[in-house]
């Protein structure tokens, strides 16, 4: 069949194909770029000291050392600094989500001289490093008391998050203005708005914050490392510096090993919540 004799709906069809195929690649080559590093650490958790040692380097282990994940999960209490984790993880994710959840409501529904004033601030604090506040706050906890417990993540918890705060509040500012002028005409407060109206219906926005956050405490090393001691320390800070030989020189196939089973939470927290995870990120700031 002639270019002349084509069907007259052929060529936007082909159009279609080959954009569909350019994407499909363009996604294909950035997954591989994504899951790069965590195959390479895998690779690196399968192999000997002295193939990670060899120069040049060792792409693919030549005998799989799947005894290294146990080596790693038994030479240190590997269960105990994961439970650690978790429950430094889960009070700062879950108060934290909910005071910005309340902060984000505040700034997005309620009117207040120097409201935009303020939320400028909150929003300038987003680019002040970590280090510059490290001292300080390590002076106030331990004036007060707290080193070494979990009560600075509580306050950290309910101090609120700039960044999260800004997602709660675009995603508030996105809702009818009619939902909290019906709930106050039936004598509603905006404690009992926020609570039974705003508040559930931003499941997307909750699940994100939570993730973050979540993520956020879960792979914290320096705060664990200045304010907790060995026992109560977080998986973090057992995976840098435990596996190391009595010279001191770091285990490199051991540590990759237990980063490994140190990352497959948050792998698992993902997938289980990429569904509310992806919505909010994408309807934040819709109107």
């Amino acid at each position: 069949m002639t270019a002349t004799n084509l069907p007259p709906n052929s060529a936007p069809r082909v159009r279609v194909r080959a954009n569909r195929l350019v994407l499909y690649t363009v996604l294909v080559s950035l997954t591989g770029l994504f899951i790069g590093p965590f195959g390479w650490l895998v690779l690196n958790g399968l192999k000997t000291s002295a193939e990670l040692a060899a120069s040049p380097v060792h792409w693919l282990p030549t005998d799989f050392q799947w005894q290294n994940f146990a080596d790693a999960f038994n030479l240190i209490d590997f269960l105990g600094y994961a439970r650690n984790s978790l429950i430094i993880a889960l009070i700062y994710a879950t108060l934290v989500t909910l005071s910005s959840a309340w902060v984000g409501f505040g700034f997005a529904r309620l009117e207040a001289p120097g409201k935009k004033t303020l939320f400028g601030i909150l929003i300038g604090s987003m680019m002040l490093p970590q280090m510059i506040t490290l001292l300080p706050t390590y002076l106030i906890f331990a004036k007060l008391g707290m080193v070494d417990t979990y009560w600075p993540w509580v306050f950290w918890g309910l101090a609120a998050a700039p960044y999260l705060v800004f997602l709660f509040r675009q995603f508030f500012a996105g809702l009818p203005r009619e939902l909290e002028e019906a709930a106050i005409v039936d004598g509603c407060g905006y404690g009992t708005i926020f609570w039974r109206i705003f508040l559930p219906q931003s499941w997307p926005v909750l699940s994100a914050s939570f993730v973050i956050a979540f993520t956020w405490s879960w792979g914290d090393y320096i705060a664990p490392q200045l304010l907790l001691s060995t026992d109560k320390s977080t998986l973090a800070v057992a995976v840098m510096t435990t596996y190391v030989t009595s010279a001191g020189t770091p285990v490199a196939n051991l540590q990759a090993a237990a980063s490994v089973m140190y990352v497959v939470p948050i792998l698992l927290i993902f997938l289980i919540a990429q569904r509310g995870f992806v919505a909010g990120m994408s309807t934040t700031g819709l109107k």
